[in-house]
């Protein structure tokens, strides 16, 4: 059954927006975040600006990086995929920065689990419209593509090369690659479509 255009963009944007809610989540609950979050995250308290903003920023480079690397044109509908991502996360966090402040391990911890639930949810709705992908995902694909790896050898490579910008950081892949290793162990691929 096709979907319409209305119906379609509208799962685009609530998928998108379910998703940045579960990445505010998962941030707001100060237990980890995905690898490219925590590098958002981390320059946006070192550098400044906002943690959308720097979203919107590596996407621009990213994208960049993709038609470099594809010889092709700009995908632009990957930067307003990074655009309306940025301003989610940034009007999440604004509107839930005083209300949800988990301080107690257990708070904290449902905080968390229901942030990656979400993210796994936004995901694949934002994902079945196939409409434009973020552009992270867009170039492991065409990294895969050329060099004829499989995407977990080089989900894993590039993922340390996020790491080498601080400590904070180092930790938070650390919990979330046992995360991910955890549920593939346990064949459940919703949370595992984060990243």
């Amino acid at each position: 059954m096709q979907m319409s255009s209305k119906h379609k963009y509208g799962l685009y944007v609530l998928g998108i927006l379910i998703l940045t809610l579960g990445i505010t989540l998962t941030i707001q609950s100060d237990l980890g975040t995905s690898p490219f979050d925590a590098l958002l995250v981390g320059l946006s308290l070192n550098v400044g600006l906002t943690v959308g903003s720097w979203e919107i920023i590596i996407a621009l480079l990213i994208i960049c990086c993709n038609s470099f690397l594809k010889g092709e044109r700009l995908e632009v509908l990957g930067l307003l995929t990074a655009f309306i991502t940025g301003i989610g996360i940034d009007l999440w966090l604004f509107l839930l920065q005083s209300l949800i402040t988990p301080e107690q391990w257990l708070s904290k911890l449902v905080c968390f689990g229901i942030g990656l639930v979400l993210v796994g949810i936004g995901t694949a709705i934002y994902l079945h419209t196939n409409f434009a992908p973020i552009p992270i995902d867009r170039l492991t694909l065409i990294i895969q593509e050329l060099t004829s790896n499989k995407y977990t050898i080089f989900e894993n490579t590039h993922l340390l090369c996020i790491l080498d910008y601080g400590n904070d950081i180092q930790w938070t892949y650390w919990h979330w690659n046992f995360i991910n290793r955890l549920f593939r162990r346990t064949n459940i691929k919703l949370l595992c479509v984060t990243y």
